[in-house]
């Protein structure tokens, strides 16, 4: 027979799960700062005679400890005045996204009266500069101590007085993201990434990205190769690429972003746009774009792409095939009265095509056409047809010599 816990053996479990993560989460704050959010918080409702009396020594113990306790007073000003429905949406904001560990979790146990709680923090016998963590109470007598302060923004009371700093700490939480990962291709290869917010990252080869979601954003930046992106649209969370001096923002669309130092376009950060609509930001460096940064602006929509030059340029709009973006997805590469060291270059980027150009001449011969990466030998016999060149096979390359 399945044996079932008692509630009270339960709520005792959980008790201590919260604890332990509550101090964990505590431990990596600065010790001050959490002595001081404690004392700030029981001192709002009122300390007894025998609290107030260990409160002020605390505060002699050090000079930092007054400094620490009046900013975080001062934090907690904002929480007072908050209007109703902030609270409930800081509120719901935390149940939900918060993760192991944050003082959420432990709102989610009644913020009802209680006992009075014996005093949080042990005041320093000494001065130090950096005083040991005070004692930390379990999830009921800290929602006791703390909870009570403001019963309609309990939640909001402790975002403020556990993460240190008033609103700083709050900020700093919410900026980190909470799916972080690198991914990388080698020569030859691709990669379908299907990410946590429902979009889809198609990787070309020799291709490195930084993939960063954020509550209230999202982020790729494109370190080098090319990318194909399919955004799950959310008003509320865009979706932002990177790539060198090109700044990509949409909300959910089609489109791909190359940026390479060989081969095509190298150099310069390409968008195609293959259906709904993007704005590309023009800024002055290769990072993410600031708003003292932001040097040019356009939009764009299906069937249109731009190019941001080697120099940071912000180039006109120009017009392309929906159906011709990122063709290498099925495999393809097209050449447009591109040089043949260049076209040569890209094809690197799938394979070692054992192809060599050393007469600079036959190097900025043009090449057009639309070629499989797979094939590289049958572009190599083809060729000679195509321009006024011959294969001369030396020292284990095939070199491509005028006919003359």
């Amino acid at each position: 027979m399945k044996q079932h816990a008692s509630p009270s053996h339960n709520t005792d479990a959980q008790d201590e799960a919260d604890e332990r993560e509550f101090e964990t989460y505590a431990r990596t704050q600065n010790p001050v700062q959490v002595q001081a959010a404690l004392w700030a918080t029981r001192r709002t409702e009122g300390l007894r005679t025998a609290a107030e009396a260990e409160f002020q020594d605390w505060l002699r113990a050090d000079p930092a400890h007054a400094d620490a306790f009046q900013e975080m007073a001062r934090g907690l000003d904002p929480v007072r005045q908050l209007p109703g429905d902030k609270v409930q949406s800081l509120r719901d904001s935390l149940r939900h996204n918060a993760p192991m560990g944050t003082p959420a979790q432990a709102l989610n146990a009644s913020t009802g009266p209680g006992p009075a709680v014996e005093p949080l923090v042990q005041p320093a016998s000494r001065p130090t500069k950096r005083p040991p963590l005070p004692a930390l109470p379990s999830r009921r007598a800290w929602m006791a101590g703390i909870g009570r302060l403001f019963p309609q923004a309990a939640t909001a009371v402790a975002a403020v007085a556990l993460v240190g700093g008033g609103w700083t700490g709050w900020a700093h939480w919410r900026s980190q993201p909470t799916f972080a990962k690198n991914y990388a291709t080698e020569r030859g290869q691709r990669l379908d990434v299907q990410l946590p917010d429902g979009s889809t990252l198609q990787l070309d080869a020799a291709t490195q990205a930084e993939v960063r979601l954020y509550r209230e954003r999202r982020e790729v930046r494109l370190l080098e190769g090319q990318a194909f992106f399919i955004v799950s649209a959310d008003p509320q969370r865009p979706f932002d690429v990177l790539a060198g001096a090109m700044h990509i923002t949409v909300v959910g669309t089609r489109f791909s972003v190359r940026r390479t130092f060989t081969g095509l376009d190298a150099g310069k950060s390409v968008l195609a746009v293959e259906s709904g609509r993007v704005r590309v930001s023009q800024t002055g460096a290769s990072g993410p774009a600031r708003a003292d940064k932001v040097m040019g602006r356009v939009e764009l929509t299906g069937g249109q792409g731009v190019t941001v030059d080697e120099g940071g340029r912000l180039q006109p709009i120009v017009n392309i095939a929906p159906a011709s973006v990122a063709a290498w997805r099925t495999g393809r590469i097209s050449f447009n009265d591109t040089p043949l060291t260049e076209a040569l270059a890209e094809l690197e980027r799938y394979g070692n095509t054992g192809l060599v150009v050393l007469d600079p001449t036959v190097g900025a011969l043009r090449l057009g056409g639309s070629f499989n990466v797979r094939q590289v030998d049958a572009l190599a016999q083809a060729l000679p047809s195509l321009l006024p060149v011959r294969l001369e096979r030396r020292h284990g390359v095939v070199e491509i010599m005028g006919r003359h």
